[in-house]
């Protein structure tokens, strides 16, 4: 059932059109002031970036995307052999399939081809309220040598999938049992919808070591499941196409909730130039999924090939915009639109006077 399950996200995210509707990244309300005389080469821009205890040669997640199903194998070798090559991290697909069914342990296995990365392990959260304790989070870390550990969370998509897992009580105490017991890092990942200030507080102070913020304005979930149903459950998913907190916004909520985390900013990135927005906003780094897809199916070049030119936009805006570093993008001058977050965040009974 998981196998065919994941062999349809891929088929699902590859053919149809499962961008978000009625919401954006918010990353377009943004630009960088250009600076005609940077008074530096092209070649002076160091893209390095710390993140978990490593050093990337350029702010990059390749995000999880797959497992556990046949046409994984590949596409995670693919994936895995772009990072190395670029020297970015990467993250793999929920591990439930592998530790439910050892014949996909293989789908997972990229340490021979990508031996230097940060990679990160996967699963679901809501699997702390069904079964799964700090032994399944360890044999997930130890199956493929992670350096660290991604809980994911994603309330909305399993409401919309079938005989999906939705019962969420108690789950941020849980992960920080987890956190308190793991012997590497743990990251919780939305999976599109956002973090909101309040619950990247709650989860820096039961000790997570980042946050991926994953907001809307992406691939949707929603959409994504509801190309899997029938009739009424495609609307009922349909009526959330347009469900989430903007990329942009959802990092500068997640920052002012979890100031002291490492932040990875993820959900609709298309271009380095974007990126590099990203990173003037707070980010540490940032995630990318679905470009990188359709050419991992193919080939690790054509994987390369794309990664590569996240990398090159990333360095050209920060030489167009005279930044050295990636730290240094923290101070560069942003452009904004007048009403960039331009919301109120308040109470429904706020608005009722009550």
């Amino acid at each position: 059932m998981h196998s065919e399950r994941k062999q349809e996200h891929l088929r699902i995210c590859v053919e149809e059109d499962v961008e978000t509707s009625a919401v954006t990244t918010g990353l377009e309300h943004f630009r960088l002031m250009h600076c005609a005389l940077p008074e530096m080469a092209l070649a002076d821009v160091d893209l390095a970036t710390p993140l978990l205890g490593k050093t990337l040669r350029a702010p990059f997640l390749i995000s999880a995307m797959t497992g556990g199903t046949p046409a994984a194998e590949q596409i995670n070798r693919n994936l895995a052999t772009a990072a190395q090559r670029a020297g970015v991290a990467m993250g793999l697909g929920s591990q439930r399939a592998a530790l439910e069914d050892p014949q996909w342990v293989r789908t997972y296995r990229v340490r021979d081809v990508a031996p230097d990365i940060l990679l990160l392990a996967n699963l679901g959260a809501v699997q702390l309220n069904y079964g799964y304790t700090v032994t399944e989070c360890l044999r997930a870390v130890e199956m493929i040598g992670a350096d660290a550990l991604v809980l994911h969370v994603n309330p909305l998509q399993e409401c919309l999938q079938p005989q999906g897992n939705t019962d969420f009580r108690g789950l941020i105490a849980k992960i920080g049992e987890v956190c308190a017991a793991l012997p590497v890092p743990v990251i919780v990942k939305e999976v599109g919808w956002g973090f909101s200030e309040d619950i990247a507080r709650r989860l820096q102070e039961v000790g997570v070591a980042g946050l991926d913020v994953a907001g809307a304005g992406g691939t949707s979930w929603s959409r994504v499941e509801g190309y899997r149903q029938a009739a009424q459950g495609r609307q009922i998913a349909e009526a959330f196409s347009g469900w989430g907190i903007p990329t942009a916004l959802a990092l500068r909520l997640a920052r002012r909730g979890a100031p002291a985390l490492p932040l990875i900013a993820s959900g609709g990135f298309r271009t380095g130039v974007q990126a590099a927005i990203a990173l003037a906003l707070g980010a540490d780094a940032v995630g990318i999924a679905r470009p990188l897809l359709e050419a991992a199916m193919q080939s690790a070049a054509a994987t390369n090939d794309v990664l590569n030119q996240f990398v090159e936009a990333l360095r050209i805006a920060m030489f167009a915009a005279g930044v050295r570093t990636v730290k240094e993008l923290r101070n560069a001058t942003l452009i904004c639109d007048a009403d960039a977050f331009g919301v109120r965040i308040v109470s429904a009974n706020a608005l009722w006077g009550e």
